[in-house]
């Protein structure tokens, strides 16, 4: 009986569907939908889980969800044994879409019981509109192969978010008004971007001694009319599939209903949609005559977000998935397992190395009764010698953490790493674009670089390392932005290396509020010794020897993807304490390091180059909460704060007292060499002259000088000001 009314009996798609002209072609075609629209119920009702009978996982979801449904396409396919349906819909997405919605509604109606109206007598329930979202296992398209051959099909694409506007109303039918004899009219709205086609003449019929309606009798009814919410995205391509030398391509999206304000930017996405073309506002001024221009956009007709990583999505982890990772977090080695699998390609760096692990898992964020929240991310500088690795960790912390950006100090402002407020172009409104901190929420900021910032931009990132938001006042915008990162930094001294004859303060060539603000500080030196240069040789060498064979080899993105989704089900399942003996262990260790860092300075007269504060002792704490969130323990115990105050020592503390001592001891003959050293570099330079330091110390010893006595005259001179060092180590004498 399926096919009993096909043809032309009993049957008018006229209330249904759009009126066509009447040719048999048009008849066949509604006949189509009819088919479709009775198959979509169908599937609706009748499919089964093939891991499960008797499950009928769609007519569940449709009555525990009356707002919206997701369809697999592959289901889909499934069920449909000659393939029309979801030909259909790939095929003419617009057409058949509406007709899906159609039959969920009739569907979920028919599920539904009756409920007793206001007379006492049963009547049938209320349902509105149900929006179909669709999902299919096929691989993302690029956004740069989107052309005209893909206008109205549907679509697959990934990418950033980068910008999400204000939530519109936006019309679905439109009732119109005759402002001659009062005609009401009311009009469909194209969906997307499209506006309504609103006829120019009036079809009232005028009776005899009546005015005729004039053309373009209409006015719109706005309170009469239907709405549903509009919101439009910017989606911009995967850095990874950028082609060398060429910028990222964007693309607008539109959604609506069940789909707005669940995206914020930053997050990665992979959508299906409706590629479809709209008339920009402002095409009609540059492109003048250009009817025919239209740009494309894409209505979304289903997303998910394809970092799983991500701290706002649903966490999707199987039994085995959980299973293996209590096993291996229960394992005693199972720290130096983890630090086994950063950046296995490094040589060496094994404190550097357990630093980053703490900075991937990050402490516990707090937030105090008084409303006050306490930042859990943990930030890291590596400052030292260039070739020691420093920008291939952040280049592998970009590729394993969660959400990661990865940026260049010289390359980057102070609005490209907060927000910038931008004019969009055709409303000719403000709105707001998030820089890498807000669109790194809930990961990492890798900034290489660090030193090559200007300092106003480098001022900028100090409310968003410590109190983790961005305050924006600017073009009458006010508001706060979060910006959950942890800040991976990597710099290089003022003078290009690691001078060991200066002090901390001159090597370490940055402000102190910077400092205090990350909770580890690595000096990172390149020591020339031979059994070392040689076990890196080998290691480098074995390395390049080996790349070729690893291309076809999927072990290692299998490990890193592994590590990535540990790391997730680290973060979002573990949040682990200080325990009471730890707590008081803690705070003498605090003490102890403050009485030193005193003595230090009462011994040599000057403060130290970093400075311990009560940031350092939450540091610490943090480091503390990061060991034992990789063993899954909710309880941070004296192991953990043990390894935590070792990590602090060996990187902060031996920051603050590397350099040398300025106040040395001298001999009489030292201090006189040293002396007779200043006078020949003054006789050899006038004021404000510059030469290479090199070339200096070259030419006072040919003439008979010690190269460490001229060095530490240099040194000296530095610290009284009476010389001056610039880029590439060239010697500028201020005063005599």
């Amino acid at each position: 009986m399926s096919g009993w009314d096909e043809g032309e009996i009993y049957y008018s798609d006229q209330a249904q569907f759009p009126p066509g002209g009447g040719s048999s072609g048009d008849q066949a075609h509604g006949t189509s939908r009819h088919v479709a629209l009775q198959k979509f119920k169908e599937f609706i009702r009748n499919f089964q889980c093939k891991t499960q009978p008797n499950v009928f996982p769609y007519r569940e979801a449709l009555v525990a969800d009356h707002k919206c449904l997701l369809i697999n396409l592959a289901d889909l396919i499934s069920y449909d044994s000659d393939q029309t349906l979801p030909q259909l819909l790939r095929q003419n997405p617009a057409d058949y879409l509406p007709l899906f919605e159609t039959a969920a509604a009739e569907v979920l109606s028919s599920l539904r019981s009756r409920v007793s109206g206001e007379s006492g007598e049963m009547e049938e329930p209320e349902t509105g509109e149900v929006q179909i979202l669709l999902r299919s296992d096929q691989d993302p398209a690029s956004i740069r192969s989107l052309g005209a051959q893909c206008i109205s099909k549907l679509v697959k694409i990934s990418g950033i978010v980068i910008a999400a506007s204000r939530t519109k109303a936006k019309a679905t039918y439109v009732t119109l008004l005759c402002k001659n004899c009062k005609n009401v009219k009311v009009v469909p709205c194209r969906p997307g971007l499209g506006g309504a086609i609103v006829p120019r003449s009036c079809d009232h019929v005028p009776q005899p001694g009546e005015d005729p309606c004039p053309i373009d009798p209409w006015l719109v009814v706005p309170d009469k009319s239907k709405y549903v919410d509009q919101q439009t995205l910017k989606l911009q391509e995967n850095p990874e599939d950028v082609p060398t030398g060429e910028l990222p391509r964007n693309m607008l999206l539109s959604v609506d209903r069940q789909l707005v304000q669940t995206i914020v930017p930053g997050t990665r996405l992979t959508i299906m949609g409706i590629y479809s073309i709209f008339q920009a506002a402002n095409s009609s001024t540059s492109h003048k005559g250009a009817v025919a221009v239209r740009q494309p956009y894409i209505r979304v007709v289903g997303l998910e977000e394809t970092s799983e990583a991500n701290s706002r999505g649903p966490t999707n982890f199987t039994r085995d998935d959980i299973e293996e990772f209590k096993k291996f977090a229960s394992d005693a080695n199972a720290y130096e397992n983890i630090c086994s699998k950063i950046a296995p390609s490094i040589f060496g760096h094994s404190d550097v190395k357990k630093a980053v692990a703490c900075l991937l898992f990050g402490g516990s964020r707090k937030a105090l009764p008084d409303g006050v929240k306490l930042r859990g991310d943990i930030n890291v500088l590596l400052l030292g010698d260039p070739s020691t690795a420093k920008s291939q960790f952040l280049k592998f912390v970009e590729k394993t953490a969660p959400v990661a950006v990865y940026t260049s100090g010289k390359g980057s402002s102070a609005a490209g790493l907060t927000a910038s407020v931008i004019r969009d172009n055709s409303s000719r409104e403000f709105y707001l674009e998030g820089g890498a901190m807000v669109l790194a929420d809930g990961g990492v900021v890798c900034i290489d670089e660090f030193d090559k910032m200007r300092a106003e931009d480098r001022v900028a990132i100090h409310e968003a390392m410590e109190q983790q938001t961005i305050s924006i006042a600017k073009a009458g915008i006010t508001t706060v932005l979060n910006s959950r990162t942890s800040v991976l930094a990597a710099a290089n001294p003022p003078s290009g290396r690691y001078d060991d004859l200066k002090t901390a303060q001159d090597n370490i060539d940055l402000q102190t509020t910077i400092l205090s603000r990350f909770d580890l500080i690595f000096i990172v030196k390149d020591i020339r010794m031979y059994a070392q240069d040689k076990n890196i040789a080998s290691h480098i060498i074995k390395v390049h020897a080996s790349a070729s064979a690893t291309t076809s080899d999927t072990r290692t993105s299998k490990e890193e993807n592994w590590l990535k989704r540990y790391i997730h089900y680290c973060r979002t399942e573990c949040h682990p304490r200080l325990s009471e003996s730890a707590a008081s262990m803690l705070q003498q260790s605090y003490v102890k390091i403050r009485q030193d860092m005193r003595r230090q300075a009462n011994e040599t007269g000057e403060a130290a180059a970093i400075p311990i504060t009560v940031r350092q002792l939450e540091a610490i704490v943090r480091l503390s909460e990061a060991l034992a969130k990789m063993r899954l323990s909710h309880v941070a115990n004296d192991n953990h704060v043990l390894e935590a105050i070792r990590l602090f020592n060996n990187a902060t503390m031996d920051a603050a007292r590397s350099g040398i001592n300025q106040h040395i001891n001298l001999t009489p003959e030292m201090a006189n060499e040293i002396k007779q050293a200043e006078t020949q570099i003054k006789r050899r330079m006038g004021i404000g002259s510059h030469i290479s330091e090199r070339r200096l110390i070259d030419d006072l010893t040919r003439m008979g000088m010690n190269e460490s006595i001229v060095r530490r005259a240099l040194l000296i001179m530095h610290q009284r000001d009476e010389v001056e060092y610039k880029r590439e180590r060239r010697v500028i004498v201020r005063k005599a």
